[in-house]
């Protein structure tokens, strides 16, 4: 079958002059901000759930969930826009998954540096999980494949009913294997209790298979129970070493840390990081080889860097707010750097690198009457790594 071509998102003209006013991006020196989905555009509710990659021409892929109501089990549809310029200007809007009313998460995407390939999956109703790639640098797709059968080799180990892939982005180990965290649950729509694990291709795509069982709620790690692990992201450590961050509910209210030789067997070194508030959110995290402009190799880690605001409501969950770059230069064993970049409301972020060494990080921006879970709208921020040592 041919590729299918992405279908334009219906705009109106309220959501045109929103689009042109907020395409006016904020600089402040080497920061650049530029929001390029706004809640209450005229066909979606509200955007949630941003990921980014750079493609190996160079091109960014923004995407994330369009939702339709508030809520995970909401009418979603999948949405992307591309830019050629470094996130400077924004092609419109792109469908790549209208199920119609039935659920769409957890989309995830990664270049191929092999292949030039773009892989990307995605989740319906948190039950089934679909694979697609496209061959012209994010343009147009090929028809999905399912691959749940993967998640069914869970089943005798965890009889899951919910499932979902990332989100944020997937990643491309040194000898080619593409990695994607994912995580399980036995709880409905209450997405708790759950464990994490992986799925893995090693032959781009074509083939998928699971890995082990990182953690799984009720697991004891350095005297404390771990609660809830779900969202997860992961990275390989320039000793070749693959790291996962993992969330939790956890009482320590910290980043839970795992790593593995291969990305999918032998997890060990479970601790949490003292450094890594968890407000109980999806954090992101990015390697960044050593260039020109910045002579070293560095990892860098975005997430709401707060532990204000509980309440009987919400639980262990704290505010989402102070969104956060870190920066570490020894393969996340400290982080020597730090910087805020949104102070108020912010949540779910990803993180990607231009060519040229500028980093990317797509996020969740603000929060309609103050509520963090509706948020107002997804920003593209663009910055060199000085910009976030400067501080």
């Amino acid at each position: 079958m041919p590729p299918f071509l992405l279908r334009p998102a219906k705009t109106c003209s309220l959501f045109l002059l929103m689009t042109l006013s907020l395409l006016q991006a904020t600089q402040a020196g080497d920061l650049q901000k530029t929001m390029i989905f706004s809640a209450r555009d005229g066909q979606y509710h509200h955007y949630r759930i941003p990921g980014i990659i750079a493609t190996s021409k160079g091109t960014l892929l923004a995407y994330c969930e369009a939702r339709k109501t508030a809520g995970d089990w909401a009418d979603i549809d999948i949405l992307m826009r591309r830019s050629t310029d470094g996130g400077q200007t924004w092609a419109k809007p792109q469908v790549i998954h209208n199920a119609k009313e039935e659920t769409v998460n957890n989309v995830i995407a990664f270049n191929d540096a092999q292949t030039g390939q773009v892989h990307l999956l995605y989740c319906e109703n948190y039950a089934r999980c679909y694979y697609t790639q496209s061959n012209d640098d994010g343009k147009t797709f090929s028809p999905r494949v399912e691959i749940t059968p993967v998640f069914e080799e869970f089943r005798k180990e965890y009889d899951w009913n919910v499932i979902a892939t990332g989100p944020g982005h997937g990643i491309q180990l040194q000898n080619g294997r593409l990695l994607v965290p994912v995580w399980l649950s036995t709880g409905g729509k209450k997405h708790r209790p759950s464990c994490v694990s992986t799925i893995f291709s090693d032959d781009h795509g074509k083939t998928w298979h699971r890995g082990e069982i990182i953690v799984n709620q009720g697991e004891q790690i350095a005297g404390e129970t771990i609660v809830n692990p779900s969202e997860t992201v992961a990275v390989q450590l320039f000793n070749d070493k693959v790291l996962v961050n993992i969330r939790t509910e956890s009482k320590p209210h910290r980043r839970l840390i795992a790593i593995s030789e291969n990305g999918a067997t032998g997890w060990t070194d479970k601790h949490f990081d003292p450094q890594l508030l968890e407000p109980v959110c999806m954090g992101s995290i990015l390697r960044v080889p050593a260039s020109k402009p910045q002579p070293q190799n560095a990892i860098v880690f975005a997430n709401p860097d707060n532990l204000e605001g509980s309440s009987k409501r919400r639980g262990p969950n704290r505010d989402r707010k102070n969104l956060t770059l870190q920066v570490s230069f020894n393969d996340c064993q400290t982080w020597s750097g730090k910087r805020v970049l949104e102070p108020g409301i912010s949540g779910y972020s990803d993180l990607a690198a231009l060519p040229d060494g500028t980093i990317v990080c797509f996020y969740e921006d603000g929060g309609l009457k103050n509520n963090g879970y509706d948020t107002t709208g997804l920003t593209v921020a663009r910055f060199p790594l000085k910009w976030i040592l400067e501080d």
